[in-house]
């Protein structure tokens, strides 16, 4: 698979990437770890090197199965992780590092991110130069070698950019949730940031696999994603026999085709969850659907079906 630069760090991170929120387990539900560990090496072994996780999935358990899967060859993975909101004191950004590199067993993270903004989930209100200090002293110390954010705004973005060298931003982002190309993608672009998106099948809408009148198990918290609520959800399945013909005529399925959309996009990059081996190599496969001019304009038109009705909150849950 080709790889790209991240940011302008010497890093370089392949446009699809393996989602390990599942693997925490919580908040999901019919996740086994051996099955996991397949997925995430599986994922490996076609290609896809880079691996996101974060010390919230599920309390460190998704980093340590990433490490089950990946330790032995560690030094062709890159390995990206986040520090969550109610850590984001200086003392409390160094220990939750140090935790994550434990539980990664590796004595380097790739890129370390601050997962949400001080404040966000009802955390205690941190200043983002506090943070910010801790985060460039560990990148001085070798224990993280680029830094990234998540579910920043544009405002917050440009203010933790004049703090230290910012390579990655990763908000919600596919063809069906677009509102970070309205400010986020601009400045992306001026600056030389890498977009990795998450959440970039709409949790499993785009592969055309929930049917209408889908109903989800309990404990699932897509059951409370936007997209999969009412005239959202059936202007989603609208769009999705629109997109079937295209997906066709590329001989792959509807996730990949979304996929394939989603990384022709400026800076963007496809963070991509799997349950089990046969997932992971699909996703795989996105790299190779090379899309014509047309065809992305096309895949476009078709995507503002859904996104043009919806609102600019960009939280893509009703938690």
């Amino acid at each position: 698979m080709e790889k790209r630069r991240l940011g302008k760090s010497d890093l370089e991170i392949t446009p699809i990437l393996m989602g390990t929120w599942q693997a925490g387990k919580r908040m999901w539900v019919g996740i086994e770890d051996s099955e996991t560990v397949k997925a995430i090496r599986s994922a490996f072994d076609a290609g896809i090197t880079t691996i996101d996780t974060a010390e919230v999935y599920g309390e460190g358990h998704s980093e340590q199965i990433v490490a089950e899967a990946l330790s032995d060859v560690r030094d062709r993975a890159i390995y990206a992780t986040k520090v969550f909101a109610n850590h984001l004191k200086y003392d409390q950004v160094i220990e939750a590092c140090d935790r994550s590199l434990q539980n990664l067993k590796t004595d380097y993270i790739d890129l370390y991110q601050i997962h949400w903004p001080s404040g966000t989930w009802n955390s205690e209100i941190v200043s983002i130069e506090e943070t910010m200090r801790a985060m460039n002293q560990l990148k001085a110390d070798g224990k993280i070698r680029a830094i990234g954010v998540s579910n920043f705004s544009r405002v917050q973005l440009e203010e933790v950019a004049q703090l230290g060298q910012i390579d990655s931003v990763q908000p919600p982002y596919s063809l069906f949730w677009r509102q970070v190309e309205k400010e986020i993608v601009p400045y992306c672009i001026e600056q030389n940031i890498s977009i990795i998106a998450y959440s970039s099948l709409a949790q499993g809408l785009l592969t055309g696999k929930f049917q209408r009148g889908h109903q989800f198990a309990e404990g699932d918290h897509r059951a409370k994603n936007k997209l999969f609520l009412g005239e959202n959800y059936e202007r989603a399945q609208q769009a999705l026999d629109q997109l079937r013909p295209i997906a066709e005529h590329h001989q792959t399925s509807l996730g990949n085709l979304a996929l394939a959309w989603l990384i022709a996009q400026p800076q963007a990059n496809a963070i991509v969850g799997a349950r089990n081996a046969e997932q992971a190599i699909q996703n795989a496969e996105a790299e190779a659907v090379k899309l014509t001019v047309d065809e992305l304009k096309q895949i476009d038109l078709i995507g503002r079906s859904v996104t043009d009705y919806l609102d600019d909150n960009p939280l893509l849950w009703n938690f």
